[in-house]
């Protein structure tokens, strides 16, 4: 099998299907799975990769819990996952996270996920695809690809810091309150996750280079590590993965929003301005 690259488009996926030694991992929604999804595809339950429980329920789960969903799935070390969802990127991102936080970069994200390959007219199936099962064991989350609250604190207001906050604009000014307190981490910049895909393309993510000089006019760029978040690390599964196209220093902030905002004790700003 030739390199798959970490953006692939639904045609150049088509093309080399069947795949030898390849996962792809659908997370859409189950009715969507069920209706239709790309041939060979198994459905993962998004749910099933949060912790799910206060104070940090975007969280991991345990390493044993991770070793069983991912052994249940099939991966083994040799494995390429391909990942798409039925959104535009957001969970399937999530998914490349979590790969990465468990020391497995074969992956690639099909461009549009579904939307986008039905948009080009490609075969489709029906069929429950059941997974092989193999023996994956997770001993220990990877360093470099999450910060921690605490890490955080320690690095706000450096100059080669950045913070991504994928979450709606009202979230961020603290005009909507999903947590016992609203507003954004001190120094954070704005861009709705769902502003970098293009719903009347399929929801493919925006022409990079474009992204790239937007990102750059919002003081994130290559030259920082970026860190971001949304409430519970849901939404900025997107970011993170726009972040490693762009080959960006960008890690996640899996506690976001719901530890970030019900923690008396952190730093909150209001208001539009970073």
């Amino acid at each position: 099998m030739a390199s798959l690259p970490l953006l692939i488009e639904p045609q150049q996926l088509a093309d080399q299907l069947p795949l030898a030694n390849t996962l792809i991992i659908d997370q859409s929604k189950l009715e969507t799975y069920q209706q239709h999804h790309i041939p060979g595809a198994i459905h993962l339950d998004f749910k099933r990769l949060q912790l799910g429980q206060k104070p940090t329920p975007g969280a991991l789960p345990s390493l044993k819990d991770l070793s069983a969903l991912f052994s249940e799935l099939g991966l083994t070390a040799d494995t390429h996952v391909i990942a798409y969802d039925d959104e535009g990127g957001g969970w399937a991102g999530r998914l490349i996270w979590a790969l990465d936080m468990i020391g497995h970069h074969s992956y690639s994200y099909l461009n549009g996920g579904i939307h986008a390959w039905l948009k080009d007219g490609l075969t489709t199936e029906s069929d429950n695809n059941v997974p092989t099962a193999s023996d994956y064991r997770v001993t220990q989350l990877q360093p470099g690809f999450a910060l921690s609250k605490e890490e955080i604190i320690t690095r706000l207001g450096h100059a080669d810091f950045a913070i991504w906050d994928a979450r709606s604009e009202k979230e961020y000014t603290g005009e909507k309150v999903v947590s016992a307190r609203g507003g954004h981490i001190p120094g954070a910049v704005n861009y709705e996750w769902t502003r970098g895909m293009n719903p009347e393309d399929g929801l493919r993510i925006n022409p990079l280079n474009d992204f790239r000089e937007l990102l750059n006019s919002m003081g994130i760029n290559q030259d920082k590590e970026i860190v971001t978040h949304c409430q519970t690390h849901h939404r900025s599964g997107f970011t993170y993965l726009v972040g490693k196209i762009l080959n960006f220093n960008i890690k996640a902030y899996a506690g976001s929003w719901s530890e970030w905002g019900n923690d008396e004790n952190t730093p909150i700003t209001t208001g539009e301005q970073p």
